[in-house]
């Protein structure tokens, strides 16, 4: 018998070719639903390769059911959806699609930086809306990018690359990692600086930052408090690294002036949710690396890990190698 593939979401059938003409393949057949997880369940128990979502969650449960798993490719940088431990600890191979998605995100984190700054979505609306009468001086005054101080927090390679973009902009960068990143100093001109420092100095606060048992809740009503009353936040890594509930009271009580979030607690969220009714929140739906350039090579890494894998050979984005 073929070597059985689930992927839990619908992708183009041309990435998907490559696979059937090898494997026996099935696919959930819906694009925007995640798959449920008795079916996920399910399917984990016959399958030998996952393509999964990072809506997915990869846990304890779903590797002893699967037990002839021997890869999960995950269609993202990031793997917080998976036990790691657990799938090593069965020999099940995790993948996930690191570097071919840096650019794109790092467009769309600078991107986000902008429209926040600048009042670009609520202008938008404000004209859609007939409420633009006449020009006024400080109609949508926002605040200036060039010449200002961007903390990056997470210097991998988006942030590293989101760096780059700032230099444009001739913006003063500093930056707060694990682990100092002398090439990106060298090369950009960044500071390494404390976490403390970063947040006190930074007109601009981008994270980056993985999501660990360490960044989880990082920022906090407090963390707010310290930045400039002018700082904008923007969060285009995970989620949980921010307080929802204490970012909305940062905004809303002006400990901070704005923020640019593609990431959020829990996704989707709900129309409801408190950060959206305020107006100095520029809101989107975890679309960082969300080109059709972009999200093709990463199906196709997605594909390609998988293929080797199967065919016993290393897969090129091994993560617990």
């Amino acid at each position: 018998m073929k070597p059985f593939v689930y992927i839990t979401r619908k992708l183009p059938e041309e990435v998907v070719t490559p696979l059937r003409e090898k494997y026996e393949v099935k696919m959930w057949d819906k694009e925007d639903v995640i798959v449920p997880r008795t079916v996920l369940l399910e399917e984990a128990s016959k399958a030998d390769a996952l393509l999964t979502m990072l809506s997915d969650q990869i846990d304890e449960e779903l590797l002893s059911a699967g037990e002839q798993l021997k890869v999960v490719a995950n269609l993202a940088v990031g793997y917080d959806n998976i036990d790691i431990e657990a799938a090593t600890k069965r020999g099940v191979t995790i993948c996930n699609t690191p570097d071919v998605l840096t650019d794109s995100t790092a467009d769309l984190t600078f991107g986000l930086l902008m429209a926040a700054a600048r009042r670009i979505v609520e202008g938008a609306e404000f004209i859609k809306a007939g409420q633009w009468k006449s020009w006024s001086p400080l109609l949508l005054a926002g605040y200036d990018i060039h010449h200002k101080t961007i903390g990056i927090v997470g210097m991998g390679s988006i942030g590293s690359t989101v760096a780059k973009r700032a230099t444009g902009f001739d913006m003063e960068i500093l930056y707060h990692n694990r682990s100092r990143k002398m090439e990106v100093e060298s090369e950009l001109g960044a500071t390494y600086c404390s976490f403390d420092e970063l947040v006190e100095r930074s007109d601009f606060i981008v994270c980056l930052t993985p999501l660990t048992a360490e960044t989880k809740d990082l920022f906090t009503r407090d963390v707010f408090k310290r930045m400039k009353k002018t700082a904008v936040f923007v969060n285009a890594s995970r989620g949980p690294v921010v307080n929802e509930q204490e970012l909305y009271e940062a905004l809303k009580e002006g400990d901070i002036a704005a923020a640019g979030l593609d990431v959020f607690d829990k996704e989707p969220i709900d129309e409801t949710h408190p950060l959206l009714t305020l107006s100095n929140v520029v809101a989107i739906p975890h679309i960082g690396s969300a080109s059709i350039e972009t999200r093709m090579k990463m199906m196709n890494l997605c594909v390609e890990n998988i293929d080797l894998i199967l065919s016993g050979q290393e897969p090129k984005t091994h993560v617990n190698k």
